[in-house]
Formats: C-alpha cells, sequence, structure tokens
C-alpha cells in the first residue's frame, strides 16, 4: 500500500495527466478511488486545465476494484465498505464534467478499470492491451456501470457474450468494435490521448458520454429476443449461479428506462450479489488459488529455485504422455521411458496427438509444436537419464489394462515394483535429481525405503479429471455465445416407500458419527434435525465440520476469511460458511482430462523431503501453468483421501435401494461435472478396485465394502472402456443409463443384505446430497487435524481443481 499513490501534472498544453498506481495491477483499492475523486475536483477547479487524460502507471492501466475489499465485506456484512465510484466518481465527477476525459490504455483494463474508462469520453489504447468485464466469475456483477456502457458501445449482442463469457478481447478487436477509439504504439500513447482530448474540448472531436448513447442498442424487442436467448442459455450454463440472470435483468433495465437508472439498477444488484454465498465462495477460490506457493519452512527461509531443464518421464500412457506434453510446451526437455518399443511409439503418438488438437484448437503454432517435439527423445533404458534434473515416474496402471483383470489388479500401484524402480533411478540419475513419483495412493515413505536418497524423493501427482468441452453446456462459466439451447427434458424421480428413520436399525445415525479428533460425526447417516455445534477447536483450525439439512455446524477457515470447506448450502434464516468458484453446470462430460489440460498438481512431501526440492518442484508446477498444493504423506494425499467417502456413500446408498442414476442426477445438479457411477465408468473400474483395496487397509474403521463393481467386472462390464458400465457408451451419442445393469445392482443388495427388512430406503434427493458429501467433510477434517495439507483453503482449492468441486459451493 506504500506505493499507492494518484499524480496530476498539469502540461503546457493544458492537459492534465492524471495517473494512479497501485502495484501490481493497479488495482481500484477506495483510497486509489477516493484519490482520483479529489485529483478531479482539483482539475476542475483550476483555469489553466482544458480537458484530462487518465492513465495507469507501470505500463498497465487497471485490473480492476481491489477485491480484498469483498474479503472484508464477507467478514463483517459491512456494506458501506464499497466506495460509490458509479454515480459519483463515473457520472458526477468525470462522465458528467465540464472538461473532457480521454482514457489512456495500457496493458490491461479489466473489470473496474474498464469501467473507468468507459465512462471517460474517449480511449485510447496500446496494442495488445486486454480488455474485459470479468466479475461474474466472482459471484458479482459490474458494479462499475459496465452493464449499462458496454452494450451501449460494441452493441447489444457483442456486450451480452462479453458480459457472461467473462472473456477479455484485445485492443485491436475493441476498436473494431467501437470500444476503443484509436490503437497506437505505448510510445505515442500519451501524446495521442493529449492531443485528443485537446480536441474534445475545442470541439474537433465529438464529445460523448457513453451512458447516453442508444445508437448501437437496437429496438427494445430486438434487445428483448437477444436476452431471452441469454437466459435460456444462462439457465443450462449456470443454473446454480444467480449473477448470470442478474446481470440480464439490469443490463434490461437500462434498456427500458434508461443508463441513469440502469446505473442505480447496477448498484442496487451489485450489492445484493457481492454478500451472497456464490460471491463468498468464487472470492475465496480466488485467493486460496493464490496462497497455495506460500509454504512454511519452504518458500520463507530464502532459498533460491533451481533450474529444471531435463526431465525424465517413465511411462507413456494417457497420464504420462500428458505430463511430457505440458513439459515440452514450458520448452523443458523431456525423455519419454517405456519398457518395450511397441509402448514407446504408442507415447510419443499420444504426444503427438496433444500437440495436434492443440494446433487445431488455435491454441498452439505450428513452429512452437515442432519446437515441443524436437525437445522429445524416447529411451528404453536408464543411460540417458545421467544429465536430467527430474525423474517422475508413472503409476504401472496403465500398462495391463487390455489385459486380463486379475493380472492388472496384480500390478496395479505394486509397491516393490516402484522400490525397485527408485533403487535403480538413485544410481542411474545425478546427485541433484529430484526423484518424483505421480502415485496417487502408495506411502511415498515406502517407495524410499531402499534408497539412501530420500531427501530427493517426493510426490509429483497430477491429475486426470472428467472435463467438458469449450462449448459444451456447462463448460466455463457462462455463456460463449449467444444461441437457441435445445429444450431440456424434464426428469422426475419416485420416492421410496420407507423412512430415513429405517436406516438407524442399521447403527448409522447421527450417534455413530466422528469428527477429527473431537464431537460427533456423522460418516453414514441421514440427519433431519438441527446438529450441535462441534468445536474442533485448534486442532482442526476452525474448519467446518459439517452441514444438516436445516442447520450449520463449524467456523470459518484458518486466515479468518468467511469461505471453507467443501459444502454448505443457503437455508432461510441461516448463512452457509464455506462455497467456492465457478463451476462448468449442466453440461455432460466428454472423457478424462489429461494432465496437460488439468490445472492441480499436488507436491507431496515426506517426512525427509527436503526443502529445496520442494521449492523446485512448485517452481517447475507453476512453469507448467499448473497450481501447485503442498501436501502431506498419507494414503491418498490430500484430495483423493479427502473424497475416498465420496464412492463409498454413493454405493452405501444404492446397496440400500436407491436408483444409482438418481445419486449421479442429484450430484450433478449439485454441480459435479458427473455423478459417481458415471464416474467409475470413466476412470476404469481397475483403478476403483485397486484404490479401494488401499483405502479399505488405510482406513477400516470408516470403510463400506460393495461387491457392485466386482460383479461388473464378472459380468464383461468395464464401463467406457468397453463401452457398457452403469452407462451405455456409443460413438457419437451421450452416455445412456443401462437398464440391463439392474440386476447386477439387484444381486449386490442381495449379497450385502442392509436394506432395512428387505425394502429400499426412502430418501430425499438433500438426503442423497447428505449422505454423499458429509463424509467428505469429516474426511477434510481428519486432513485437516493430521496436518495433511499447510492450511484449509489449499484443500478447497485442490478440491475444485482436482476433483471439480463446484466452486461456488
Amino acid at each position: 500500500m506504500a506505493n499507492m499513490r494518484v499524480l496530476m501534472e498539469v502540461g503546457s498544453d493544458g492537459v492534465a495527466v492524471i495517473t494512479f498506481c497501485n502495484p501490481p495491477v493497479n488495482a481500484l483499492a477506495p483510497s486509489l478511488i477516493a484519490g482520483l475523486k479529489e485529483k478531479y475536483k482539483c482539475a476542475m477547479k483550476r483555469d489553466d486545465v482544458k480537458a484530462i487524460v487518465l492513465t495507469g502507471e507501470g505500463g498497465k492501466f487497471s485490473g480492476g476494484f481491489d477485491i480484498s475489499v469483498f474479503q472484508n465485506l464477507h467478514i463483517t456484512g459491512d456494506i458501506s465498505l464499497l466506495p460509490d465510484v458509479s454515480v459519483d466518481l463515473l457520472i458526477n465527477t468525470i462522465e458528467d464534467a465540464k472538461k473532457p476525459s480521454v482514457a489512456a490504455i495500457q496493458g490491461l483494463a479489466l473489470g473496474g478499470g474498464l469501467e473507468l474508462a468507459m465512462g471517460c469520453h474517449a480511449r485510447v489504447a496500446s496494442p495488445k492491451t486486454q480488455l474485459g468485464l470479468p466479475e461474474l466469475t466472482l459471484g458479482v456483477i459490474p458494479g462499475f456501470g459496465g452493464t449499462q456502457r458496454l452494450p451501449r458501445l460494441v452493441g447489444m449482442p457483442t456486450a451480452v457474450e462479453m458480459l457472461l463469457s467473462s472473456k477479455s478481447i484485445l485492443s485491436e478487436d475493441g476498436k473494431k468494435l467501437g470500444l476503443i477509439d484509436a490503437v497506437v504504439s505505448s510510445e505515442e500513447l500519451l501524446k495521442v490521448s493529449r492531443l485528443w482530448a485537446l480536441d474534445i474540448a475545442e470541439r474537433r472531436r465529438p464529445w460523448i458520454t457513453s451512458l447516453r448513447r442508444t445508437d448501437k442498442l437496437g429496438s427494445l424487442s430486438e434487445v428483448r429476443g437477444i436476452l431471452k436467448v441469454a437466459r435460456q442459455q444462462a439457465r443450462q450454463t449456470a443454473p446454480n449461479m444467480p449473477q448470470h440472470q442478474a446481470c440480464l435483468d439490469v443490463i434490461e433495465e437500462g434498456v427500458v428506462s434508461g443508463g441513469y437508472s440502469g446505473v442505480l439498477k447496477e448498484t442496487e444488484v451489485s450489492n445484493e450479489l457481492v454478500l451472497s454465498s456464490t460471491a463468498r465462495g468464487l472470492v475465496h477460490v480466488f485467493f486460496a488459488q493464490r496462497a497455495t506457493s506460500k509454504v512454511p519452512r519452504v518458500t520463507d527461509v530464502g532459498l533460491k529455485p533451481r533450474q529444471t531443464k531435463n526431465v525424465a518421464v517413465i511411462g507413456g500412457g494417457l497420464m504420462g504422455s500428458g505430463i511430457a506434453t505440458a513439459l515440452l510446451l514450458s520448452n523443458i526437455s523431456v525423455f519419454l521411458m517405456e519398457i518395450n518399443s511397441e509402448y514407446l511409439q504408442q507415447g510419443v503418438k499420444k504426444i503427438e496427438v496433444n500437440l495436434q488438437s492443440l494446433l487445431t484448437r488455435g491454441k498452439l503454432t505450428q513452429d512452437k509444436a515442432e519446437k515441443a517435439l524436437s525437445i522429445l527423445k524416447g529411451v528404453l533404458d536408464y543411460s540417458e537419464f545421467k544429465h536430467v534434473d527430474m525423474v517422475i515416474e508413472m503409476d504401472t496402471r496403465r500398462k495391463l489394462f487390455d489385459e486380463c483383470f486379475s493380472i492388472l489388479q496384480a500390478v496395479i500401484e505394486n509397491i516393490s515394483l516402484k522400490q525397485s524402480i527408485f533403487s535403480e533411478l538413485e544410481k542411474a540419475c545425478p546427485p541433484h535429481c529430484i526423484l518424483a513419483t505421480n502415485t496417487s495412493t502408495i506411502d511415498l515413505n515406502i517407495v524410499g525405503e531402499k534408497t539412501s536418497s530420500q531427501d530427493r524423493i517426493v510426490g509429483a501427482h497430477f491429475f486426470s479429471s472428467p472435463i467438458l468441452k469449450d462449448g459444451d453446456a456447462g463448460a466455463g462459466n457462462g455463456v460463449h455465445q449467444v444461441r437457441q439451447p435445445k429444450p431440456r427434458e424434464e426428469k422426475g424421480s419416485q420416492r421410496d416407500p420407507r423412512s430415513k428413520s429405517d436406516i438407524c436399525e442399521l447403527g448409522l445415525a447421527e450417534e455413530n458419527l466422528k469428527i477429527a479428533g473431537g464431537g460427533r460425526s456423522m460418516d453414514w447417516c441421514l440427519l433431519g434435525s438441527v446438529a450441535e455445534m462441534v468445536d474442533l477447536g485448534r486442532a482442526t483450525g476452525g474448519v467446518v465440520a459439517a452441514v444438516t439439512g436445516t442447520g450449520y455446524v463449524g467456523a470459518g477457515d484458518d486466515g479468518g476469511a468467511t469461505g471453507f470447506l467443501l459444502f454448505s448450502q443457503q437455508k432461510k434464516g441461516k448463512e452457509g460458511i464455506g462455497k467456492s468458484g465457478e463451476r462448468r453446470d449442466g453440461g455432460k462430460p466428454n472423457g478424462i482430462g489429461p494432465a496437460h489440460v488439468m490445472p492441480l498438481l499436488e507436491i507431496v512431501q515426506t517426512r525427509k523431503t527436503s526443502a529445496q526440492v520442494i521449492l523446485d518442484l512448485i517452481t517447475v508446477g507453476k512453469t507448467l501453468k499448473k497450481v501447485p498444493v503442498v501436501v502431506g504423506n498419507c494414503t491418498g494425499f490430500a484430495v483423493n483421501r479427502t473424497f475416498f467417502p465420496y464412492m463409498q456413500g454413493a454405493h452405501l446408498l444404492a446397496n440400500l435401494g436407491v436408483d444409482v442414476f438418481r445419486i449421479d442426477r442429484v450430484i450433478s445438479t449439485f454441480g459435479m461435472p458427473m455423478g459417481p457411477f458415471q464416474l467409475q465408468d470413466l476412470s476404469g473400474y481397475g483403478i476403483a478396485l485397486a484404490t479401494g483395496k488401499e483405502f479399505a487397509t488405510a482406513f477400516l474403521d470408516r470403510t463400506f465394502v460393495s461387491p457392485l463393481i466386482d460383479l461388473l467386472v464378472k459380468s464383461g462390464r468395464s464401463g467406457k472402456n468397453n463401452g457398457k458400465g452403469f452407462y451405455i457408451y456409443e460413438k457419437g451419442s451421450k452416455p445412456k443409463p443401462d437398464a440391463s445393469v439392474l440386476p447386477i445392482i439387484e444381486e449386490s443388495r442381495g449379497l450385502i443384505n442392509i436394506m432395512p427388512g428387505g425394502k429400499p430406503v426412502s430418501v430425499s434427493d438433500q438426503e442423497i446430497l447428505e449422505m454423499i458429501l458429509f463424509p467428505v467433510v469429516n474426511e477434510a477434517c481428519r486432513v485437516m487435524d493430521e496436518g495433511v495439507v499447510v492450511r484449509a483453503s489449499d484443500l478447497d482449492i485442490a478440491s475444485v481443481l482436482g476433483m471439480s468441486f463446484p466452486s461456488y459451493r
């Protein structure tokens, strides 16, 4: 804050240049906004000032409003913390002033920064400047007049698309659309802006107030037609987030009642949304992501990261080829090792396909693709490893997916095999080389047991996860293009005749619940009454413990930010604590996202991993454009450990008689990309059984073992791999529930025999959510209690990025 300032310099030409500074992106903090008002007041009083140029220091105009104010507002609930910018500064001070203003924009003008520029009478920008209004990604709408001025400057269809998609454009496109008046070099920016401002003052150029323009809006019927389609699209892409519909309502108000009325409505709605659970969650995730790279005793002890130029990747399957692709795209040379020539050729081919996909989608140039392939070398032994800076050993799970299942089960995550590999790596690699494994379950202390280099052994757990393609319903957080959506089929569900009280006969009631180190918990139960508050104390850092059907348990996280953990809802008279981020709603997943696409990197430290190794891997993660989260060593590490009860809750419900397709529907509606049973179809039954065995061994006291997956395998099903699982998978069509799987589910129910009186239980959709997600919350509390993660927010962001947990929740 010491560097925050607003300066004014009046030239001999009569132009006052007002420059604001708040590194690194010139965020519009309340005190800076007050400084702008003061300088404008001074400029208006001075007779030697004819016009004003407004610009940001340090090569950037402004990244927008300082959203740390939102954090404070969420703690206090005091809406007066938000300054009056829309009317007091932009309309009264700038737009309606007797002296014109020109915004000289370079670098970026995003959110409130672009709104500030749109309040000026003209905008001159340097090349490649980013322009956009991304407020909806934080659960709010533009609050400085952006919903009113943008449609008046670029036209309604483009404005709606920019607002709902939160996508930015470059200044060159802005010029074509009418958002920018001129694009000039950075060197000429201030000179041209000064002349432009004088030309307006002396009436050689038009004096335009964008809020009063109507020439690009179109007729009221045209506007309403555009907004109708946009509303339908938003209902599909973001059904659980209110800001999209609110944004469209505010736009319409401005068209119907005039720009000024639209601004007043915008302020009213914006102030309501900023206090919503959606905004709390999204703002929390915004800051949580930025906190992950601050690791005590690693990033605060004066260490400097070492350069990583050469990396060996052992295993070229989906995950290995994805990691290799990410490394190559970051200009890091890769040695890809496989056990034979056939597998090596397949691995290289996967990398080529990854690069070609990026080329086809315009995400990569031909030159960069060729450069990436030129620094890839395939090898069949360790002889080339003598100069590598890091080795990443992959799970052996890929090798035998097409072989006999019993062999697959024996090979997946084989501990003795990993120990042998790391002993060989220690001999083959230089002494500084980081020895990393992408294992997702095996204890890393055991992996390195037979080496003398345990300080160099670390987990580099890249993720693959269900993904949605751009353009699919649900991809991203808003409407990518305004188009008529397909009608949605309404599906109902029948309630079972049994009551949830029957489950208590199985000992699955409130009384059986334990959370973390104290209090009561609720691992496998259905709660309908208001749960008591559970004080977890310092042991859990004050994390949220659970959410019941009618009440909330727990408190905020370690940093005092109001959002924590994984699950909460809004009830009348109750405010949920915990929600996070945007979500890809309504869309159907298209498959498993490879490692070069998925953003999370879980860095797993053992008791002996050195701080230097962790810092180096954090640096590599950032180079690969990943979000690195440092976690402790335990079965499943942080994310998979936290979510292992997720599948078990689903299988428990299925064996209690609840329809598996209804369970998937409820979980998808909640905000996950797909339900748990479709997820198992996509990820593979072999992995489900192998990792399930690991978790059952580690957490026997809270493991539910279902025979269902075994029965599916014995019946010849392997999910998406052979087109038959819980769903039928046919090329070119969406997965369809497979009715022929129902007898297999009934067989599982008969074997486990837990339905009260042999009859299915009756549960509501809300109780299905609680049955599946409450145990996840409780496991998260245990993860916190054991110190597996540095801070609560690290687990939040890891769950959002690694499991696609809906961040607005």
